[in-house]
């Protein structure tokens, strides 16, 4: 079990995903959801999926302790903002 600080679980900022390679794969993951939806799942069941998904493989990746910690942050992220998909084309 890894024992790294919550920093290194740390999103990158939204201007800095466009040359990394998590962009990638949040393409991939979009491309995949709209695919599911467009399938007849729920949206309700994709977030419970994904986010199972995501925390397992973050506790085993940097153990339950550095997870939780991160986990905790999350609300304040969420009340910035930092999840907010603003759309411009109103």
């Amino acid at each position: 079990m890894s024992t790294l600080p919550s920093p290194a679980i740390a999103l990158p900022d939204i201007a800095d995903m466009a040359a990394d390679d998590r962009h990638v794969a949040l393409t991939y993951l979009s491309d995949a959801w709209v695919e599911a939806v467009r399938d007849g799942l729920e949206e309700e069941c994709l977030v419970q999926a994904a986010l199972f998904t995501a925390l397992r493989s973050l506790v085993a990746t940097y153990g339950e302790t550095a997870s939780a910690d991160f986990v905790l942050g999350l609300a304040d992220r969420v009340r910035a903002g930092e999840y907010t998909v603003v759309d411009h084309t109103h």
